[in-house]
């Protein structure tokens, strides 16, 4: 189970751009790891298009955005190009990272399987979690005031 001041558990993922990005290469910078269902869907696009438009504090509280979702690279890199999203999406595509973060749903809308839960997680320099927020409603966002109040913290 994950837990605020607990190390964030390490990964290596696939990328947008096809490029694997492991969680421990960040050691040094803040973390705001993001858990989205699915790329083209509404909410996701809300939540994600939010942080695209809010990039410049994530820069200045010295804080990298890695949002995780179980579509394939292929469907991230459209995504992040239709979307103009400036921060890293990445594949979860075997759900590895989604379940052990508790971030995974069993069963999801149109009798799909194994889609990733909404959530939040603020990991600090040193890879200890800060906050979590694991969302069991789809159509809700994570509170970014919350997460924003505690990347204050860490600067």
């Amino acid at each position: 189970m994950i837990s605020i001041g607990n190390p964030a558990p390490d990964f290596t993922l696939f990328s947008s751009d096809k490029e694997k990005t492991t969680l421990s290469s960040f050691r040094g910078e803040n973390i705001v790891l993001l858990f989205f269902p699915l790329a083209f869907t509404s909410t996701c696009t809300e939540e994600l298009c939010s942080i695209r438009d809010n990039i410049e504090f994530y820069n200045k509280v010295n804080a990298k955005v890695l949002a995780i979702s179980v579509d394939s690279h292929y469907t991230l890199a459209r995504y992040k190009k239709d979307q103009g999203l400036n921060f890293t999406l990445l594949s979860d595509f075997n759900k590895e990272v989604s379940a052990t973060y508790g971030s995974l749903y069993e069963k999801f809308g149109y009798n799909m399987r194994g889609v990733s839960k909404r959530s939040a997680f603020v990991i600090d320099k040193e890879g200890i979690i800060r906050y979590t927020e694991v969302l069991d409603n789809a159509g809700e966002v994570p509170n970014f005031e919350r997460i924003t109040a505690v990347l204050r913290g860490l600067v």
